[in-house]
């Protein structure tokens, strides 16, 4: 698996996570069935394109984007259907999130092959 599709992977595992939280949200602690269903699917699928994605690319790197990714796509929705009022500051922190997320790809993050020999001095 090359990088770029790693990245892909990433994006969209980022993408069902900020779903699995609506979802679990919508869910009203599991008693509504269809919520509690794409819940159920949604993160399971987001867990799953994870650990795709950290065969290539650092664990830390890969959770960092991913999360920053989903809460922004989470609170971006909120804010966009009105559960959740938006505000200047609040736009501007996410954007902020985003923006690291997206630093944070910018960076050579392909793994390193693991070192069988030690150091020569």
């Amino acid at each position: 698996m090359d990088a770029k599709f790693a990245w892909a992977i990433l994006l969209a595992s980022s993408v069902l996570e900020a779903v699995w939280a609506t979802a679990l949200g919508l869910s009203d602690g599991f008693s509504q069935a269809i919520p509690t269903v794409v819940f159920a699917v949604t993160a399971t699928l987001s867990m799953i394109g994870l650990g795709i994605a950290v065969k290539r690319i650092p664990l830390g790197t890969a959770y960092a984007v991913w999360v920053g990714i989903g809460a922004a796509l989470t609170v971006g929705w909120a804010m966009a259907t009105g559960v959740e009022p938006a505000s200047p500051l609040k736009l501007l922190f996410i954007a902020g999130i985003v923006g690291c997320a997206a630093g944070l790809k910018a960076l050579p993050t392909e793994k390193r092959d693991e070192v069988t020999e030690p150091a020569q001095p």
